[in-house]
């Protein structure tokens, strides 16, 4: 089974939300398989409090005008790991520091990565295809 297509649709838009707030590493993976609860985790960095917060924000904002809203929300208060559940997606938006600690990825390094089709960022090599 594979992430459906609403759901692909919507972190791609998170993901250029957090693109536009200055999110880093951003990682969308179809958990699909494994999870009967959502599709997609979408993963960003932010390199400070503030800029986490910033970017929860910019996300939930962007998704609104789509018809997603949070059903649940945590740690936005203390700007080091937000998560935003959309049930089709849930954010996960890091401070650098957790980011490198939970590792995510590894964790889920199963799941199948999504394009998120941002543009290319200056100084990045093309992606490959």
């Amino acid at each position: 089974m594979s992430a459906d297509e609403k759901a692909i649709a919507l972190a791609r838009v998170a993901a250029r939300a957090a693109d536009k707030a200055l999110g880093i590493d951003q990682v969308a993976l179809d958990v699909s398989g494994q999870l009967p609860l959502t599709d997609v985790f979408l993963l960003v960095t932010g390199r400070n409090e503030r800029q986490v917060s910033a970017i929860a924000r910019e996300i939930e904002d962007a998704l609104h005008p789509e018809g997603a809203k949070p059903v649940r929300r945590e740690g936005r208060a203390d700007g080091r790991w937000v998560l935003l559940d959309f049930s089709d997606i849930v954010v996960h938006v890091f401070h650098e520091e957790e980011r490198t600690y939970y590792q995510l990825e590894r964790l889920w390094r199963d799941a199948q990565v999504i394009d998120l089709q941002l543009p290319e960022q200056p100084g990045e090599a093309p992606a490959a295809e």
